[in-house]
């Protein structure tokens, strides 16, 4: 007699018995001040609560918003803005592939992790790529990228404005542009941890494409990106004659959805309602006032870790303000750090890729006072628990002169 195709076999795979994330995650919440994610507002929680038609009539007026709010954030009039279903990396990935392909000459000045990452995609779509090598804690002087761009003759010139893996600050920035722009080639700058958190005009400056991710100075969720194209970037774009290797990534069939109204894939909506609330509060704020806001909070920050007697890593000149580097005691490492600063006091913090060192996000919805008093408190004690002879109370003190704009 047939058995049902329901029965369960000897060899089947077991159904497993797993814990509810209830049972998974902390009872208090963890204080998201490493270098991302980081917290995100209520308004933003609540948007990414919400599944509705990918290609209905409401969608495509969140959409239209969400671009015309992304070209302020951008300081754009391009109408080339797209979404990206992927992390910051993923939107890399899109600039990279759209933009180089095989025998494209590209420059990348890599003075970092994430600035290598950029190299890395180039060379992966067959770019002849070549890096200007930058020491660490430092930034390329212009006259050295002057000669890397008369030397190697860049159809693309890449860099990032916030080197998250070192906190370095790129801040010749608009600069940079100026010398590639001169010599015929485009850019593409990565503002993953700098969109929103500090000045970038992509268009003053002569950008052809800046990317970022939700996750980080937009306070959305991890998962949805965004990037912006120039017109010449996307003359580029639309000039190719091989198609792009990366379907998903393809900037010509996302323009069907996030231009045409038209089916591309299945949209995360969910990420990108998220999004949308995320950038309006951003727009509500205004950036001239957040940039405010996260300047005060991360210079006051840094002083906080100072007075403390802990060393921060980047020197002034290029420290990066939206990711703060923080050196880690001789006989511990980062691990050590992080490890119990969460344990014990429920706030997370990052290490670095193998740098002696412990970052702490100021971005988006991490640049609160009393976020910042929680995380000071907990990383000294973190420090007086390990046996590290720190002056808690100067670098709080110190935190809150800077907050409140005393001397």
């Amino acid at each position: 007699m047939p058995t049902s195709s329901f029965t369960s076999a000897s060899s089947a795979v077991p159904c497993p018995v797993v814990e509810s994330l209830d049972a998974i995650l902390p009872e208090e919440p963890l204080l998201m001040m490493g270098a991302g994610p980081v917290p995100i507002p209520a308004a933003v929680a609540k948007a990414n609560a919400i599944v509705i038609n990918h290609l209905g009539g409401t969608m495509v007026k969140v959409i239209g918003q969400v671009k015309s709010m992304a070209r302020y954030v951008f300081q754009t009039n391009s109408k080339w803005v797209l979404g990206v279903a992927g992390p910051g990396s993923a939107a890399m990935e899109m600039a990279i592939s759209n933009l180089a392909w095989e025998g494209t000459r590209v420059l990348s000045i890599k003075n970092g992790f994430f600035s290598e990452r950029m190299a890395e995609m180039g060379r992966r779509v067959g770019a002849r790529v070549s890096t200007l090598d930058v020491a660490d804690r430092a930034v390329a002087s212009l006259e050295e990228i002057a000669g890397a761009i008369r030397r190697e003759r860049p159809e693309i010139v890449t860099v990032v404005q916030g080197e998250t893996s070192n906190t370095v600050w790129n801040y010749h920035l608009k600069e940079i542009a100026a010398l590639a722009k001169a010599a015929g080639a485009l850019v593409i700058v990565d503002a993953v941890c700098t969109l929103s958190t500090m000045p970038l005009e992509m268009d003053a400056w002569g950008i052809d494409a800046v990317i970022t991710g939700g996750q980080k100075g937009l306070s959305s969720i991890p998962g949805v990106s965004l990037i912006a194209f120039s017109d010449a970037a996307w003359e580029r774009v639309k000039g190719r004659t091989a198609p792009n290797a990366h379907w998903c990534l393809d900037a010509s069939l996302a323009e069907n959805f996030w231009h045409n109204a038209g089916y591309h894939y299945t949209a995360p909506v969910s990420g990108v309602l998220a999004l949308h609330e995320a950038l309006r509060l951003v727009c509500a704020e205004t950036l001239e006032k957040r940039f405010a806001r996260h300047l005060k909070c991360s210079l006051a920050l840094q002083d906080g870790v100072a007075a403390m007697g802990l060393r921060l890593y980047a020197p002034e000149a290029c420290r990066l303000n939206s990711v703060v580097g923080i050196e880690v005691p001789d006989g511990f490492s980062p691990a050590d750090v992080c490890s119990h600063i969460s344990r014990m006091h429920q706030v997370e913090i990052s290490g670095s890729f193998g740098l002696p060192i412990v970052r702490v996000g100021q971005m988006g919805e991490q640049c609160r006072e009393h976020n910042l008093f929680r995380t000071v408190h907990a990383l000294g004690r973190t420090m007086v628990d390990l046996g590290v002879r720190v002056d808690l109370p100067a670098g709080v003190a110190a935190l809150e002169r800077g907050l409140s704009g005393g001397k």
